[in-house]
């Protein structure tokens, strides 16, 4: 056999190895998952039984906030970003010079707690006390019927889609001519389970996360939209019927309209076996 036929073949076999290849890598069900701290654990336990019933899919989550996932997702570091706010017109616009057009879907509630030590006697407060309290105005538990001892806040990190949840729709009170901000006091902590631990051990402490993360170490405040009106506390039912004043939607979004693998993880979610994921992990499905 002549050499010229010999690398011809080899040039075949060469070219043939890269397009399996390609097709493997296809056909991996690979998904990276970036954003909302509040979601991650949500999230890991749809990516955990999506993959036990699809054994060649690969799905990794991390957290980071809401707002890592969307330069994620604009860096194109990220197949699906999770967010629990939705994105802002600038991250938008940066997207757009990208080339990127993110599609918004939403795949559960959540009731954000406000939470306190087990130990602290005070079980209510209405949206106007705990926009004084985060804002400073309000600096001793003795103010709102509690002890003497003065009130340690605890906030998300400004990067997180709960902290400017927070602050829109407590602290601003959905007024977006308002200019209110945290007390400069606040200790910003990098992620909900470390308010809950700070919460389990401070008596003192006030912070704010997803219901899913409510333990027997923290208790979560009754709230009331306003003084004389109805406390209620973060329960689903109360959530899904809008009764708990501090609710909101947790997102998913994509690049554009979700195709083959993405879309499959997505479906999932949406079914009836994604969203009693989603009531095990003490959040609120779409539907009861």
């Amino acid at each position: 056999m002549s050499k010229k036929r010999v690398h011809r073949i080899l040039s075949l076999i060469f070219a043939a190895s890269l397009i399996s290849a390609s097709a493997m890598a296809k056909n991996t069900g690979s998904i990276q998952i970036k954003g909302s701290d509040t979601m991650v654990n949500l999230v890991q336990a749809w990516a955990e039984a999506y993959m036990k019933k699809n054994p060649d899919s690969n799905i990794a989550v991390t957290g980071g906030g809401s707002g890592t996932g969307f330069a994620a997702l604009i860096g194109g570091t990220c197949d699906i970003a999770v967010a629990s706010r939705t994105i802002k017109p600038k991250e938008l616009d940066l997207a757009a010079k990208k080339g990127i057009h993110p599609t918004e879907i939403t795949v559960a509630l959540d009731g954000l707690a406000v939470v306190v030590n087990s130990k602290n006697p005070v079980s209510q407060l209405t949206i106007d006390q705990l926009a004084d309290i985060f804002t400073g105005k309000i600096k001793n538990w003795k103010e709102v019927g509690g002890v003497e001892s003065k009130i340690v806040i605890l906030s998300r990190e400004v990067n997180s889609g709960t902290h400017v949840y927070f602050k829109e729709h407590v602290l601003r009170k959905g007024d977006e001519k308002s200019k209110e901000e945290y007390s400069a006091e606040a200790l910003l902590l990098s992620s909900s389970q470390a308010i809950a631990d700070e919460i389990a051990q401070n008596p003192s402490a006030i912070g704010y996360y997803g219901m899913g993360y409510i333990g027997k170490a923290q208790k979560a405040l009754s709230i009331a939209k306003m003084a004389g009106g109805e406390y209620v506390t973060p329960k689903t039912e109360d959530v899904i019927s809008g009764r708990y004043p501090i609710s909101r939607p947790l997102f998913i979004y994509t690049k554009g309209e979700p195709a083959g693998d993405v879309k499959k993880f997505i479906d999932f979610i949406l079914s009836g076996e994604g969203q009693s994921v989603v009531m095990s992990m003490d959040f609120v499905p779409l539907k009861k």
